[in-house]
């Protein structure tokens, strides 16, 4: 059994009470545990992913969090910095799972958010598995 971590980035209570539950539903099925680390938004999710990553205490993460778009470019700058952060840990051999959505409205974000709809939390989820097996078929 491995042990994951899911670092959220809790802005929408809302949304991310759905994508924590995709997530925990889908590693819970698949036979692992998990705990969850909160942080304040997007940009700090690869940062925590590093720390936590260092002290070898998790198999894997699972990234969570929502940016929905405003009218100025800070969305642009938080979906393409916390995803290239999230890369460039996953380029290092990190497992990981990135579930931060980036949407246009909200109604897009529950849509997707939503384990009984699109459940992004829990494809994220599967996502960080399918690399904790790879990474574990490699040695």
């Amino acid at each position: 059994m491995a042990h994951f971590l899911i670092v959220e980035a809790r802005f929408y209570d809302h949304l991310n009470d759905m994508l924590v539950a995709g997530a925990e539903a889908a590693l819970k099925q698949a036979g692992h545990s998990c705990e969850v680390a909160t942080v304040p938004g997007a940009l700090e999710v690869p940062g925590a992913i590093a720390l936590a990553a260092e002290t070898g205490r998790y198999d894997g993460f699972v990234a969570l969090g929502v940016v929905i778009r405003g009218e100025t470019y800070h969305f642009e700058i938080v979906s393409n910095e916390s995803a290239r952060g999230i890369m460039a840990l996953t380029m290092d051999g990190i497992p990981i799972g990135n579930g931060i959505l980036t949407t246009e409205s909200e109604q897009q974000a529950i849509v997707r958010a939503d384990p009984a709809q699109l459940d992004k939390g829990g494809a994220a989820a599967k996502a960080a598995l399918a690399m904790f097996d790879l990474k574990s078929r490699l040695g």
